[in-house]
């Protein structure tokens, strides 16, 4: 592949109670609309969206998502669309939720609209999902189309808990990290070409504002305020990571994250956002990457309470064979692991586990920092 591909969606729409405005941004889509969102978003969100879509005129089809991103939910949710008649989905809620609605949106060929209530991964903007079987990492899916339009309530998102925040800022500091990765290899990106000048940009802007201003919004919303600081990072969280990643490549960060899946016990109960964190020091240290430059990851991370070390990520106990694991399944065929500018083996990314554990325990001890 030797062509350059940058794809984005339709419209993106940022704000303090943009949520209450769904029906003037959705109106020009179409006439009927399938909204889905789990038992808890109903109560937070989800119910003044359809409010909203009922004043501009727009019937809606209320559907409860079950919890899994799975194929049968996909299903089970495209047939309510089908008997409706539907000819937009609106997915309000988190990672799950927004990957089924973009699922049963590539089904039923209607128009999809993204409503994160979280700032806490990369997913609105992009054209894939990730399927999900009991927890684990199964498939990524690739849509013929990029959603219509996403609505970002940075109000909603404020009320969130703070990790909600601090993952997602773990998850966009991997896009330029692995962008730059792969804009060195040459390698193909989740948009199917190579990357352009746009995403480069877009990828390197993203990390920068999330250095600027992430702990400013993280503390933010540990008192559930909206400041330029949270509106500046929930768009770096969602549009530039978004964008980033998508039109600027996926390297060994996010394939470490998909290795952890084939491991049982704690590890599941943290988000992708924690999981990617500890894949991002993992990449740099596959690369070589200067001491100095390691620390400064690890010391943001730390103040955003993300974890750095296989303790954090609840592995402590976790075997060499165990571990060995996850580095097989980082680097087995078709894994992002091999957009590095490098060959990478199971035993290059074991080591490199091992390291970034190490590099992390000597910079805690180093700064004195308590657990």
């Amino acid at each position: 592949m030797s062509e350059k591909v940058f794809i984005s969606p339709g419209k993106y729409v940022q704000g303090k109670n943009v949520i209450d405005k769904t029906g003037e941004y959705v109106k020009p889509l179409g006439h009927t609309a399938l909204v889905i969102a789990d038992k808890l978003v109903w109560g937070i969100a989800a119910d003044r969206v359809v409010k909203s879509l009922e004043q501009a005129g727009i019937t809606s089809i209320k559907v409860e998502f079950q919890g899994e991103a799975s194929k049968n939910e996909v299903n089970r949710i495209a047939d309510q669309g089908r008997s409706g008649h539907v000819d937009i989905v609106i997915g309000v809620g988190g990672g799950k939720t927004l990957d089924t609605a973009k699922a049963v949106n590539e089904a039923l060929g209607s128009s999809v609209v993204i409503i994160p209530t979280t700032a806490s991964t990369d997913a609105p903007t992009s054209a894939l999902s990730v399927y999900t079987d009991e927890g684990s990492f199964d498939t990524y899916s690739f849509f013929s189309k990029s959603p219509s339009l996403i609505l970002v309530d940075t109000k909603v998102i404020s009320q969130a808990p703070p990790l909600f925040l601090s993952s997602g800022i773990a998850d966009a500091m991997a896009t330029w990290i692995e962008a730059r990765a792969v804009i060195e290899a040459r390698a193909t990106t989740m948009a199917g070409g190579l990357p352009t000048l746009a995403a480069e940009a877009i990828a390197a802007k993203c990390e920068e504002v999330l250095f600027d201003y992430g702990l400013q919004a993280y503390e933010s919303v540990k008192r559930k305020v909206v400041t330029p600081a949270l509106e500046a990072v929930v768009e770096a969280n969602t549009l530039l990571s978004g964008l980033g990643f998508e039109s600027g490549g996926l390297a060994g960060a996010h394939a470490i994250h998909n290795g952890f899946t084939v491991l049982e016990g704690d590890i599941h109960h943290l988000t992708h956002g924690q999981k990617v964190a500890f894949g991002t020091l993992v990449q740099l240290a596959l690369e070589k990457r200067p001491l100095a430059e390691v620390e400064r990851y690890i010391d943001f991370y730390l103040k955003l309470d993300l974890p750095v070390t296989l303790e954090d990520v609840k592995l402590q106990e976790a075997s060499r064979e165990d571990l060995y694991r996850v580095a097989q399944a980082a680097t087995k065929e078709g894994e992002t692991a091999h957009n590095l500018p490098f060959a990478v083996t199971a035993d290059d990314v074991l080591d490199a586990i091992l390291a970034a554990d190490q590099y992390s325990l000597a910079y805690k001890a180093k700064i004195g920092h308590k657990n």
